[in-house]
């Protein structure tokens, strides 16, 4: 046994890992041997990337330029080599006829050599990468879809489905500890990376999101942009126990979406990427398909809430492949009082307050696009 091992060989191995409790999941369900096939292919795709973020700087890019993607955004060379390994991996299993990635304009095809399968696959191969340079924790964000009756190849508009229409949803986590965790619609699990036996192991069975909390995490430099409920609600927060809350809060951001949730997952919280005028041409920041709807899913299984501020963002129908939206998701006591405040905005109601830094403001519809 390593002399890094914190539990003996007899208590490793009665640890449910990741591929056992799909199939005991299978099992108990009756669901499709198929999609537990899809996940282990999930699985060992992260534990790949999970390497190849692990050797950061000394990880060979021989060969991979920068360049822009779709999304107006450079791409680092791990951005590149965690979508190859996402798309090579879940490609051959059989269990696909296609997937979607943040990294590709298009559609990806399973190529014709392979078997094709019943499962249409979204997702982030690398979730946060603007960090890599800082050596803050990234991920993987990936929900599973069902396709069209009679559907081999299918095009964009097969991908665009709600959220409240996924199969499954998770995020891996590549941090101090790589991590999975997986919603299949009956609760939220979080498995760790056994080293020493190379496989996820449960380590946070049911996931529970406190109703309550005292913290927040939003992009505070965007405060100019957000709109007035936003801002009402973060400027309660910031006056702390002399303000209406009575109660001191802290602030968080990391500027990554897997360690925003994991953490929120972990010890409650809020996570807000809003609705901003920074950019009138994108009516959110973080995209619908393979971000927003995935964290809803397991936000939601978890017993939290996720909106756009004025809509359950699992009920969201997606109109393109890249669309962005507002994402305002975490302990369900402040995400309704935070929709609360998005409703009397939209209703007229002046709901003034006091800020230290910015004076006066107020939530008059006639603020909305200042």
């Amino acid at each position: 046994m390593s002399p890094f091992s914190s539990v003996s060989n007899e208590t490793q191995s009665r640890r449910t890992t990741f591929s056992k409790f799909i199939i005991e999941e299978e099992a108990r369900t009756g669901s499709d041997p198929s999609l537990t096939a899809l996940l282990n292919d999930v699985q060992t795709a992260c534990k790949f990337i999970a390497l190849a973020v692990s050797r950061g700087a000394l990880h060979s890019t021989a060969g991979i330029g920068t360049d822009v993607n779709v999304q107006g955004e450079t791409q680092k060379p791990l951005d590149v080599i965690a979508n190859n390994i996402m798309l090579d991996e879940c490609a051959r299993g059989g269990t696909l006829c296609g997937m979607v990635s943040e990294e590709l304009p298009e559609p990806s095809p399973i190529p014709e050599s392979y078997r094709h399968g019943r499962y249409l696959l979204v997702f982030d191969p690398l979730d946060g990468s603007s960090n890599l340079d800082v050596n803050v924790t990234v991920g993987t964000i990936f929900s599973v879809l069902l396709a069209g009756e009679g559907v081999t190849e299918p095009e964009a508009a097969d991908f665009l489905q709600p959220g409240n229409r996924q199969i499954a949803a998770g995020f891996a986590l590549y941090g101090p500890s790589s991590m999975i965790v997986l919603t299949l619609g009956h609760g939220v699990h979080g498995f760790t990376l056994d080293r020493e036996i190379g496989a996820y192991t449960l380590t946070h069975p049911d996931m529970k999101i406190p109703t309550s909390t005292r913290e927040f995490a939003i992009n505070a430099s965007n405060e100019r942009f957000w709109e007035p409920p936003v801002r009402h609600y973060v400027d309660e927060c910031v006056r702390g126990k002399t303000g209406p809350r009575g109660e001191d809060f802290n602030m968080r951001w990391v500027a990554s979406m897997v360690a925003e949730v994991y953490r929120i997952l972990v010890r409650g919280g809020l996570f807000m990427y809003p609705r901003d005028t920074k950019d009138p041409g994108k009516p959110g920041r973080l995209r619908l398909l393979y971000e927003a709807s995935p964290m809803a899913m397991i936000v939601e299984q978890a017993g939290g809430l996720a909106t756009t501020g004025r809509e359950r963002l699992l009920d969201v129908e997606p109109t393109s492949l890249h669309q962005r939206v507002p994402v305002i998701l975490g302990s369900s006591e402040e995400v309704e009082r935070l929709t609360k405040y998005h409703a009397a905005y939209d209703r007229g109601e002046d709901l003034e307050f006091e800020s230290p830094l910015f004076n006066v403001r107020s939530m008059f519809r006639s603020t909305a696009g200042s």
